[in-house]
């Protein structure tokens, strides 16, 4: 079951009163083992209402109401989101936890309607309705990444990365220290100590990469759109990818960006190195 657990908001804070050290390390500590026992989803604190509002619904009339809000006990200064087998375990690790408040505070748990609560209401269209709501928010969590196939040199451009955009090399996982085996056939002769999967970062984003089984990848209908602050980084980042490659247009001003030029690298990768235009 799911459970949302309300921090209470106490005098100290709606006054703004910051953690204490101490106290923030122990809810880091208390933090951790909630997370590797698996229990925890989400959490966070919640600034004073000072900096709420509130809008209060009246038929069709809407009226946004200003911070700060009386009654401290029944405002709330933080939360967690817990998935836990039952309310008592819940129970059991809220008892673990530190007190959250220089004073005497109260945390509350309350379980989340799930959708077998409303199987008497629910239609099949209704129930439609929650699946396309539930695949589009969770596609909006997804992520998209390039994967790259290098075909035997995936190991040299992870080095040639790494000193070209100062790429951070992540995991790197061989043929051979797969827990399990390729199927037969599958791996060609000589990839047993290349590179299955790996994972490097420029600036945010990641590329996950690998040497692939064997044959000959084509790196055509795409290019990686690599964004840089300021000309000199442009400069830098371009004549690296183009060492041992090819320029397809050079850098130059453009009416989109005052810096954008195409180069295809030393493994056939086409990039293309920009400074974003300034916002109108």
């Amino acid at each position: 079951m799911r459970v949302i657990v309300f921090v209470k908001a106490t005098p100290s804070s709606e006054a703004g009163l910051m953690p204490s050290q101490q106290l923030f390390a122990d809810m880091g500590r208390y933090n951790e083992e909630l997370a590797k026992a698996g229990i925890l989803k989400d959490g966070a604190g919640l600034h004073p209402t000072a900096k709420a509002v509130r809008v209060r619904f009246s038929g069709s009339e809407r009226t946004v109401i200003n911070g700060p809000f009386a009654e401290t006990k029944e405002l709330v200064a933080g939360y967690w989101l817990w998935e836990v087998a039952s309310m008592e375990q819940a129970i059991e690790w809220l008892r673990k936890c530190p007190n959250p408040m220089p004073e005497t505070s109260e945390v509350e748990i309350r379980p989340f309607y799930e959708a077998a609560d409303f199987a008497e209401v629910l239609t099949p269209e209704l129930r439609a309705q929650e699946a396309r709501v539930e695949a589009m928010a969770a596609m909006q969590r997804a992520q998209l990444q390039p994967y790259l196939f290098f075909n035997g040199r995936c190991a040299d451009a992870l080095a040639f990365y790494a000193s070209a955009l100062h790429a951070t090399v992540g995991m790197v996982l061989r043929w051979n220290e797969s827990p399990e085996p390729p199927p037969p056939g599958m791996l060609a002769a000589g990839f047993e100590d290349k590179i299955m999967h790996c994972q490097f970062t420029v600036g945010g984003t990641t590329v996950l990469a690998s040497d692939g089984c064997g044959g000959n990848p084509a790196f055509d209908g795409f290019r990686l759109a690599l964004s840089v602050p300021d000309a000199a980084t442009a400069d830098h980042a371009f004549n690296a990818l183009a060492d041992g490659g090819r320029v397809d247009m050079p850098l130059a001003k453009t009416f989109w960006s005052p810096r954008y030029g195409m180069v295809t690298d030393r493994f056939g990768i086409g990039w293309m190195v920009m400074v974003p235009g300034q916002k109108p």
